[in-house]
C-alpha cells in the first residue's frame, strides 16, 4: 500500500482518501492496526473512510445504464451505492488469494466491499453475476480505474478467512479488473475461463478474461503455476448448502430475517475463536519467524 501510494506521487497524483469496508464479521478498525495500515495513512496524511460507519458517505439508488444480469432483481427497491463514488478514480488493493464462493478473488471483488450494503449477502447465490454487474456500474462512475494487487504472500486453500499464506513475492498491477483477475487466476493454477466471473466478463467485454490475448510486460510469469485449490471449511460446506443446493430455496427466510444473525454469530465464534487460535496464529507466527516477506511486517513501523 505505501508503494502504491509513492508510485502515485511520484507521476503527480495525489490519494485523497482510503475506503475501506465493515463487513458483518469483520471489523475495519482492528485490521488497520494489526495491519500496519494506520500508521501509513498517519505518514501521509490520507484520512479514512469506512463504507458503514462513516456519517458523511451517503448511500444514492442508482439506476445502471448497463444492463444488469441479476443486481435489479435481488434489489428490487433500488440498488443503493455510496454517492461519494461518483467522479472518483479508484485504485483497488487486492491480493492473490483463492475464495470459497468464486474460486479466486482479486480486483472484480474487491468492488463487493465497497459498493454494496450489509445487505450483500443476499447476493451469494448468484455471486459471480454480481461481481459482472458491479464491474458494469464502476465503468459507469467512476472516471478512472486501476488495480494492484499484491502477491508477496499469496492466500491458497479456503480463503478468504482460512488460507494458508504462501511468499511468492510478485506484484501485479493493470487498469484491465478482469485481465488482472484471469492473470492472478492463471500463475495460482486455474483456468480463467473456468472461473464464471472472469468468463461472463469476457463475454460482456469489460475486459479481456482469456489469457492468451493478454499482454504482460515486466517478469515472465508465463510458466508460472502455484498449484493452488480452494479445499473447504466450515464455512464453504454451509454455503454450499444453504446457497447452491436445493436448500437454497429457504434463502430469504434464514438471511433477509433476523435469523441472519444466528449465522453471523457462528462465523465469528468459528473463524475467531477457534480457527484463528488454534490454526491461524500458528500459521502466522512461522510465516513472521521464517520467511523474508514475514520478517519484514513483523518488523516494519
Amino acid at each position: 500500500m505505501e508503494g502504491t501510494i509513492l508510485g502515485l506521487k511520484k507521476f503527480g497524483f495525489s490519494p485523497t482518501v482510503a475506503i475501506h469496508n465493515n463487513t458483518v464479521v469483520t471489523d475495519p478498525y482492528i485490521g488497520g492496526r494489526l495491519n500496519k495500515l494506520d500508521p501509513v495513512y498517519e505518514r501521509y496524511g490520507i484520512p479514512e473512510k469506512y463504507n458503514f460507519l462513516t456519517k458523511d458517505i451517503e448511500w444514492e439508488i442508482y439506476k445502471p445504464k448497463a444492463k444488469m444480469r441479476v443486481l435489479n432483481r435481488i434489489y428490487s427497491e433500488g440498488i443503493r451505492i455510496p454517492k461519494f463514488f461518483h467522479g472518483k478514480n479508484i485504485i483497488h488493493l487486492p491480493t492473490v488469494k483463492c475464495h470459497i464462493y468464486t474460486t479466486t478473488t482479486g480486483s472484480m471483488k474487491n468492488a463487493f466491499g465497497g459498493l454494496l450494503n450489509t445487505k450483500r449477502h443476499y447476493t451469494h447465490s448468484v455471486i459471480h453475476e454480481t461481481l459482472v454487474d458491479f464491474l458494469a456500474i464502476q465503468k459507469e462512475i467512476h472516471t478512472g480505474i486501476f488495480s494492484v494487487m499484491d502477491g508477496t504472500f499469496c492466500g491458497n486453500g479456503p480463503g478468504p478467512r482460512t488460507m494458508i499464506p504462501v511468499q511468492k513475492g510478485i506484484m501485479l498491477a493493470s487498469s484491465d479488473c478482469v485481465a488482472i483477475d484471469a492473470v492472478a487466476a492463471k500463475i495460482m493454477g486455474f483456468n480463467p475461463m473456468d472461473i464464471p466471473y472472469i468468463k461472463l466478463a469476457h463475454e460482456d467485454v469489460l475486459g479481456i478474461g482469456r489469457s492468451e490475448r493478454i499482454d504482460i510486460l515486466g517478469d515472465d510469469i508465463s510458466n508460472e503455476n502455484f498449484g493452488f485449490s480452494v479445499g473447504e471449511n466450515f464455512a464453504s460446506r454451509f454455503g454450499a448448502l444453504f446457497w447452491f443446493s436445493p436448500l437454497k430455496c429457504i434463502q430469504k427466510l434464514l438471511f433477509h430475517t433476523p435469523l441472519v444473525y444466528f449465522f453471523i454469530f457462528g462465523s465469528y465464534f468459528y473463524h475467531d475463536k477457534i480457527w484463528w487460535p488454534f490454526v491461524g496464529k500458528r500459521i502466522m507466527e512461522t510465516i513472521k519467524l521464517n520467511t523474508e516477506w514475514g520478517r519484514f511486517f513483523a518488523e516494519y513501523e
